[in-house]
């Protein structure tokens, strides 16, 4: 699963020891194992190997431009939504064919680079945007193509702030409409409408909503190409899971057994959007106790890294295992269930020095008693971490560190307060 690895009473990442890193860089600090972020992607290569698919590393998980050269290095093309995630795919050296354009709300500026780099494919949500973007296509006299985000009203599967298949949300085509909506744009001289797009929300956990996914898109790619669009590509998105509690999550494998037989079937070429399922374990978040309190009957252990780092619980209420980089005796192997009180172990808030009640790591957890300057490990922390971080309480934000078997290296420097008022500073009034 990843190269996080406790020996001897230590952790390790790879062969590095984490409270060297933390002595070396400081704290809070993001860690990545490259190992992982590759081993990850490979696992995705081969699932699907039989199909051929173009892969798209989604950005949005985590952008730091180290690991999109990584990802590209290793055959990922790249999954973007905006302007500033195209730049950072452009500048890690990938080509336009190689990224897929997503998003609800993309404007006639973004439209207009993703075309000029020729992408190669538009996740289109909406029938305006449609518009839209035929306009900015036919001013630049190319032709856009177009994948139909479809929305396919599905049962609920995840976290209701990220679950993008139920009825009701924002992204996509309503499955009932787009027909209709498609229909219109059969002789659109500036659009070719060659794919559909289904991304179902994440993570997931099981192969079902896909097999649902599948079934309504086998049906919908048939009836689009009655009505002369020539679909050929068939974007599953991503979503997923990964382990954050125990061994929840399934194998790409399992989820290529649903997929690979259908995309034989419709003759399409196959896209994949995975971002956690890379990134997530690949990375760990470090902080470090200041201050450990009771207060109203509760314990809580106040560390450096805060919700301004990683939003995820206080935002999904989501859970990431934490537990000593270098435990007391007694606790030096992790329980295997982290929601268990083990002995000897008390039950504790991890929070942050913001200033919010809604600023924590865990509630009610169980830790082994903690002292000022240990150093806490937040596992699962490689995607939507960093990418989320904020400088709320203008707190500079972590550095980021990438481990490669015995080397380490920064991959983005830790914040100063001038570059907090970087943008402000020569703008106050004399």
């Amino acid at each position: 699963m990843d190269h996080f690895q406790y020996k001897a009473g230590k952790l390790l990442c790879e062969q590095v020891s984490v409270q060297e890193l933390a002595d070396t860089y400081g704290t809070p600090l993001y860690v990545y194992s490259a190992a992982t972020l590759v081993h990850h992607l490979r696992q995705i290569q081969l699932a699907f190997k039989e199909v051929d698919p173009l892969i798209c590393y989604s950005v949005k998980t985590n952008g730091n431009l180290s690991i999109l050269q990584l990802m590209r290095e290793h055959g990922a093309g790249f999954d973007v939504t905006s302007n500033g995630e195209l730049h950072r795919a452009l500048t890690v050296g990938s080509s336009g064919e190689k990224i897929v354009f997503a998003g609800v709300g993309k404007t006639e500026a973004e439209q207009r680079r993703a075309l000029s780099e020729k992408v190669f494919l538009f996740n289109v949500e909406s029938e305006a945007e449609l518009l839209a973007l035929a306009q900015v296509a036919k001013t630049m006299g190319v032709i856009a193509p177009v994948a139909l985000r479809v929305n396919p009203d599905l049962p609920p599967k995840t976290h209701a702030k990220t679950d993008t298949s139920v009825k009701g949300v924002k992204f996509g085509l309503d499955i009932h409409s787009v027909l209709e909506v498609a229909q219109k744009f059969v002789k659109q001289s500036n659009l070719e409408i060659c794919g559909i797009h289904m991304h179902l929300g994440s993570p997931i956990l099981s192969v079902e909503p896909y097999r649902q996914g599948i079934a309504k898109a086998k049906t919908l790619v048939a009836e689009l190409r009655k009505q002369g669009h020539p679909i050929k590509v068939l974007n599953m998105g991503g979503g997923f899971g990964i382990h954050y509690r125990k061994k929840e999550a399934l194998p790409a494998q399992a989820f290529a057994e649903v997929i690979v037989p259908a995309v034989k079937e419709m003759g399409c070429k196959l896209v994949l959007e995975p971002g956690r399922f890379i990134a997530g374990n690949a990375g760990v978040l470090l902080g470090k106790v200041i201050y450990t309190k009771e207060s109203g009957g509760k314990l809580f252990v106040i560390q450096d890294a805060a919700m301004n780092d990683l939003i995820r619980p206080t935002l999904y209420d989501s859970f990431h295992r934490i537990w000593p980089v270098e435990p007391p005796k007694g606790f030096e192997v992790p329980p295997e269930d982290y929601e268990c009180p083990g002995e000897g172990t008390l039950s504790v808030d991890v929070v942050g020095p913001v200033c919010e009640s809604g600023d924590f790591l865990a509630k009610q957890r169980h830790l082994p008693p903690l002292n000022q300057g240990d150093l806490l490990a937040v596992f699962s922390a490689g995607a939507y971490g960093m990418a989320m971080s904020s400088n709320y309480n203008s707190r500079p934000r972590a550095a980021e560190i990438m481990v490669s078997g015995t080397t380490h290296r920064v991959i983005r420097r830790r914040e100063t307060c001038d570059d907090l008022i970087a943008n402000e500073v020569e703008y106050i009034a004399k």
